[in-house]
């Protein structure tokens, strides 16, 4: 895949005014209580940074690896927990925070690992893309930003074998 290859699919327009409206309806929900965020690397990490900053509240930020991705394109069907290390969740609101949702298994594995481990104040799952039609679970996010049809995305942290992270916008090659 190269780079003039690529078509816009969500401009960095389209993706700081939607992620201004995410931030807003969280405000609505939180109303100044604190949220521990959680960010799954590596792809979140574009997002979950912009997202926050919009965020009126006191916000601890953590970080995971969680992988379904084998080399190339396609999920490899598990997940990975790279590094799956978090402080006491119990009575805390948690705000889980990806890139993308496709099969739902990653949204699946961490939320029962959430769920399992911890008695938490609220549990909500954002995630910037929501692929529903490649689900394979009952999963659905609390938060997106946008839905999109079956296309491979690079671009605003999401990548191709490591690639195309640091775009500003989402983009897809035909």
């Amino acid at each position: 895949m190269k780079i003039d290859e690529l078509k816009v699919l969500f401009s960095e327009e389209q993706i700081q005014k939607r992620i201004k409206e995410l931030a807003d309806e969280m405000n609505k929900l939180y109303k100044k209580e604190e949220v521990t965020a959680i960010c799954v690397l590596k792809g979140a990490v574009m997002f979950a940074a912009d997202l926050v900053k919009h965020l009126d509240m006191p916000i601890q930020m953590e970080f995971i690896r969680l992988s379904s991705y084998g080399a190339g394109t396609t999920t490899s069907g598990k997940v990975h927990a790279v590094d799956i290390s978090l402080p006491d969740l119990n009575n805390k609101n948690v705000l889980i925070i990806e890139d993308i949702v496709d099969t739902g298994l990653t949204a699946k594995f961490l939320t029962d690992f959430i769920n399992n481990n911890f008695k938490t104040k609220s549990t909500k799952f954002c995630s910037l893309l929501d692929k529903k039609i490649s689900r394979v679970t009952d999963i659905e996010p609390d938060y997106f930003g946008f839905e999109i049809d079956n296309k491979f995305v690079v671009g605003y942290g999401l990548d191709f074998d490591g690639y195309f992270r640091n775009l500003r916008y989402i983009g897809y090659k035909n």
